[in-house]
């Protein structure tokens, strides 16, 4: 009987990683499409939010039992020390000879970018959260959810 678990994927952790590898991809798309179809302000702040998002569904993708109050931390710790990064010029150079890391890193320190880090962060922390609400019915309540 053990084998078919490995037909049903390994159970909720193969679930929640493919979850996370979709919500990955998508967020990437949207990420590209932001960029391509909007401009100024709106696209500059929608990127910073969407790039947390993607931070934490690489962390949900590596370590899918995490809480959603623990990605988020780790996702805007991990956005925040990348733009605080940037005040030391690193990125700056390093976003000079490649288009990957100018995207990865930035290159210009922007104190309001460290808000919407914040802002996708939390929504990333919301949307996890009611998925397991949701998933696990009545056993788990939107407060339990994000512990």
């Amino acid at each position: 009987m053990s084998d078919l678990r490995l037909v049903r994927w390994g159970g909720a952790e193969a679930r929640t990683r493919l979850t996370a590898a979709v919500v990955v991809a998508g967020t990437v798309v949207a990420g590209l499409g932001v960029r391509a179809l909007a401009g100024g302000d709106f696209a500059k702040y929608a990127g910073d939010a969407l790039y947390t998002v993607l931070v934490y569904g690489l962390v949900v993708l590596a370590a899918p039992r995490v809480r959603p109050v623990t990605a988020a931390g780790i996702a805007l710790a991990v956005s925040w020390i990348v733009e605080f990064a940037q005040l030391s010029g690193v990125p700056a150079e390093l976003s000079r000879h490649s288009a990957l890391a100018r995207l990865v890193l930035g290159s210009t320190f922007n104190a309001p970018d460290l808000f919407w880090y914040a802002a996708g962060a939390g929504t990333a922390l919301l949307v996890h959260a009611a998925g397991r609400a949701w998933r696990n019915g009545s056993r788990e309540t939107m407060g339990d959810a994000g512990r």
